[in-house]
């Protein structure tokens, strides 16, 4: 590249070849006096790419190789340059970007569908697939699997009884517990409000036995996180799917194998290979439940018994009167009664009267199967208890599926009230427990035996059981009725307040001391209203009364208030009298104990004080039981 060589002009014919939007850059590449300060700097060999085009006048992507040397001989510095193609090499180049910004779409779209399924397949709260799930997509790929329905035992009453956050936290858990123990490839889906349909692929029937037995297990033995009182059981009926099995009539099988689980509940039941036909499935003798077929046509009968036979036993009556002669003799052992209208005896009405009026209708649910379809006898039916009515004629699968789906709500039912039951025993145990402790405190400061508040709490029981029975002038509930003997232990309370040498003094208290034991009432009736669940609590309020006016008198001479009559709250009354009786009748440290016929003549008489003329009557009247308890005391 002298200075007075042809590379300047070489330069500029070379870029007329190149699209005039890159020949500003190639000037500047290969300018002579830059391309030297290169070379001397170090560079001997520069390669720059531009855009240029063919003999053809195509497009061309030129890689282009410029190697520097100095000539040892004249000290000037050349240049070979030589081109290369670089067209289809760029043209792949570019592909396989355009390729690669094509895959991560794909990658996005792949994602933000997975998300979207996720968002619509998925359930909420437990992250098991949902039924949507199961009946877009599961219905129509499953071939040969493990098909398991599962119920979370008594879920309801848990739900309504700690509310749905702990319902909530115990489906969660369950969730958890399930998806620990199956693989990648199974499926868990919540089918129900507490029931799931697990779906294990390609298992044998003794792995499947096994798979639900663990799962049964794992869940019995888990702790809910911070509600540990709370235990956890699942019903469960499962069975194989083969490839020829529609999975409809499937899952109807394992759903009557999980109702039979649910009879006695945390168990697992399965079905294996040949033992199966599906929705009239043949099940053992003794887990079948009977069914009473009304109707006075043998032919009705014989229809409605060949649709539930495999599933049910079967008894029969030809009129009404032989229905209830059925039911008073099998009552018990009646899982539901189809009953007809029209019939000779007694009709289906006048069959549904007579199980009102023996409270058989709570127990046994009836479907009425008539042909009478006017609105009044529909209306009548279910005024009288009917659960369901099927009109004539009627679809097989229909009057099946009514069946047992009333059957299985009445299960429910009855395990739902007897848990509701234990729980509201196992709660008056522990709060009847808690008070007997506290007033046991109490006597034990006061000198006396514990003896007192179990007295107390017994005659007041009999006091108030004689009243509701004489005079319906008290409008006493239910509850309070269960509330005033428990709460008549917490009467003397306050005299936990009471210095023990007042309390246990032998003989007659001073004027200054009466004063202060006075005080024992409303110090009971403070200690009630601090405590922070006194407002919400009935027994609480029904103790307050009992605890604070228990020392007034009917004829306003008694304390804290000086009350009268029955401005003073009838629970308070009954206990005060109770109060009365048993501490004449008991020994105490200031005095020897009356006799029972004593005691009840100076009550009479007014010797403690003025009562409520209606309260005495009912002490005279249960005089003789309330001197055998007191005898059996005795002797005891």
């Amino acid at each position: 590249m002298p200075e007075n060589s042809s590379f300047s002009e070489l330069v500029k014919i070379w870029a007329l070849t190149i699209p005039e939007e890159g020949r500003e850059e190639f000037l500047e590449t290969v300018n002579r006096e830059k391309l030297l300060e290169r070379f001397y700097k170090g560079e001997q060999h520069i390669t720059f790419y531009y855009w240029t085009r063919t003999v053809t006048y195509e497009p061309m992507l030129a890689e282009n190789h410029m190697a520097l040397f100095e000539d040892e001989e004249t000290g000037d510095v050349l240049a070979i340059n030589y081109v290369l193609d670089r067209t289809e090499q760029y043209h792949l180049e570019q592909y396989k970007k355009e390729l690669e910004q094509k895959n991560k779409e794909l990658e996005r779209l792949l994602k933000r569908e997975k998300n979207y399924n996720n968002k619509i397949y998925r359930d909420a709260l437990t992250g098991a697939f949902n039924r949507r799930y199961y009946e877009e997509v599961v219905k129509n790929s499953v071939e040969n699997a493990g098909i398991a329905l599962m119920d979370l035992d008594d879920f309801k009453v848990s739900n309504d009884t700690y509310g749905h956050h702990v319902g909530d936290v115990a489906l969660k858990t369950a969730t958890e517990v399930v998806l620990s123990c199956i693989g990648e490839e199974d499926m868990l889906i919540r089918y129900g409000g507490d029931e799931f349909l697990l779906i294990l692929s390609d298992v044998q029937e003794e792995a499947l036995k096994n798979k639900l037995n663990q799962i049964r297990d794992k869940v019995r033995n888990v702790v809910i996180p911070g509600y540990s009182y709370l235990h956890l059981s699942l019903s469960i009926g499962g069975t194989i799917k083969n490839k020829e099995d529609a999975i409809e009539d499937v899952v109807c099988y394992v759903d009557q194998l999980m109702y039979q689980a649910k009879n006695k509940k945390d168990e697992v039941v399965v079905y294996q290979e040949g033992e199966k036909q599906y929705l009239h499935t043949s099940v053992q003798e003794n887990i079948k439940q009977q069914i009473l077929i009304v109707d006075d046509s043998m032919m009705n009968r014989e229809l409605l018994s060949v649709i539930l036979e495999d599933d049910y036993r079967i008894l029969e009556a030809k009129d009404g009167q032989e229905c209830l002669n059925i039911l008073y003799k099998n009552k018990k052992d009646i899982a539901l009664v189809l009953l007809d209208i029209n019939m000779p005896v007694l009709d289906g009405f006048e069959v549904l009267r007579a199980m009102n009026e023996n409270q058989m209708i709570e127990d046994v649910p009836v479907i009425m199967i008539s042909s009478e379809d006017s609105e009044e006898a529909i209306r009548r039916a279910y005024d009288l208890g009917a659960s369901d009515y099927v009109n004539r004629p009627f679809d097989a699968r229909v009057v099946y599926r009514r069946v047992m789906n009333t059957i299985k709500l009445y299960s429910k039912q009855r395990r739902l009230v007897k848990m509701v039951s234990e729980q509201i025993q196992k709660r008056e145990h522990n709060t009847s427990t808690l008070v007997g402790v506290l007033s046991q405190i109490v006597e034990f400061r006061n000198g006396e035996s514990g003896d007192h508040v179990r007295h107390i709490r017994m005659i007041t029981e009999m006091m108030l059981e004689h009243l509701l029975k004489v005079t319906n002038k008290y409008d006493i509930s239910p509850e309070e009725k269960e509330n005033i003997p428990l709460a008549s232990a917490l009467h003397d309370i306050g005299k936990i307040a009471i210095d023990e040498r007042i309390l246990n003094k032998p003989g007659k208290l001073t004027d200054e001391e009466f004063v202060i034991m006075k005080t024992h009432s409303m110090c009971g009736a403070e200690i009630l209203t601090k405590l922070d669940n006194f407002q919400f609590e009935p027994l609480l309020h029904t103790a307050y009364e009992i605890t604070r006016w228990h020392h007034e008198r009917w004829n306003g001479r008694g304390y804290p208030d000086g009350l009268k009559e029955d401005e003073i709250p009838i629970s308070a009354q009954i206990v005060s009298m109770a109060d009365v009786y048993d501490a004449l009748t008991s020994e105490r440290c200031y005095k020897k104990a009356f006799s029972h016929e004593t005691a009840i003549q100076m009550i009479q008489n007014g010797e403690c004080g003025a009562f409520n003329p209606l309260l005495i009557k009912c002490l005279v009247e249960i005089q003789d039981e309330l001197k055998n308890y007191t005898q059996h005391l005795a002797d005891k």
